[in-house]
């Protein structure tokens, strides 16, 4: 199977997933906190680190049809979120390339 090669994020109060405890994202990386993911609140992110992506699918998301793929954690395999592969709205595509990460998800540490 090989060694999990896992990047440690600098600083203090890192988002990190809640099971594992693996970082996740740095608070600098936060585009903004108000979204929305399938369980409640949720972050927008530039990057993330420590995931691995599922496949692109097309989902109606609460802003329109965006393609979409799901974001594990690469160590423990949990969902915790989506990135924006695609907008379909003009006034959506700021969000491509972008990551959200559900807040349930994480523990800031």
């Amino acid at each position: 199977m090989g060694l999990l090669f896992v990047e440690s994020l600098p600083g203090p109060k890192v988002f990190k997933c809640k099971h594992c405890r693996v970082d996740s994202a740095s608070p600098d990386a936060i585009v903004s906190k108000e979204f929305r993911g399938r369980h409640g609140r949720a972050y927008l992110f530039d990057s993330v680190v420590n995931v691995s992506f599922g496949p692109n699918e097309d989902r109606q998301l609460m802003t329109g049809l965006h393609t979409v793929n799901d974001i594990y954690c690469s160590c423990c395999q949990r969902l915790l979120g989506w990135r924006y592969e695609k907008a379909y709205n003009e006034d959506q595509k700021y969000k491509e390339g972008k990551y959200i990460l559900e807040k349930n998800m994480m523990l800031k540490e």
